[in-house]
């Protein structure tokens, strides 16, 4: 299964994608920051995500696309924005025919940290170890491989969960 995670985010969204493998373990394959124009207006750095976010599907081929959901105790204002920069990730998975999971903060910390109150940094350090890179990705990226290490051990869960309810 290869996983695209999403970090969405209007200045900086983060993407990551990784395969589960049959083990359990997962492998990278490639993260990123999507950074459209500082200066322009929404719309304009939307579309340019959209198109962005849209090229790396294509290249990449992920079956399925894990989403950082949107978290609470930000101001209405970015809140908003976040909203907007999901429904662009929706869509290109949906023109992707592509079937999305969406994971609270707190839960991609749990999974990949051990802890749902974990740092970024922590996070990011956690997710350096399991996908055995050189170098930490940067923070949005490193977000983007968590969500998709979160789905991959998720479903890791679910199919060991079926296994079991089969044989009975």
């Amino acid at each position: 299964m290869r996983i695209l995670g999403i970090d969405p985010g209007t200045r900086y969204f983060g993407y990551g994608v990784i395969e589960r493998l049959a083990t359990g373990r997962v492998r990278y394959i490639e993260c990123g920051v999507l950074e459209p124009p500082r200066g322009a207006e929404l719309a304009e750095r939307l579309a340019e995500i959209a198109r962005s976010l849209g090229e790396v599907i294509a290249e990449l081929a992920p079956t399925v696309v894990a989403v950082e959901g949107v978290f609470h105790g930000i101001n209405p204002r970015s809140a908003l924005q976040l909203g907007h920069s999901r429904g662009v990730a929706l869509a290109a998975a949906g023109a992707a025919s592509l079937l999305v999971h969406e994971y609270a903060p707190a839960t991609v910390k749990k999974a990949v940290a051990g802890n749902g109150a974990a740092t970024k940094h922590q996070v990011q350090t956690m997710v350096r170890t399991l996908c055995g890179l050189k170098r930490a990705p940067k923070l949005d990226a490193s977000d983007a491989l968590a969500v998709a290490i979160c789905h991959a051990f998720a479903a890791r869960n679910l199919s060991a969960i079926a296994a079991r309810v089969v044989r009975r």
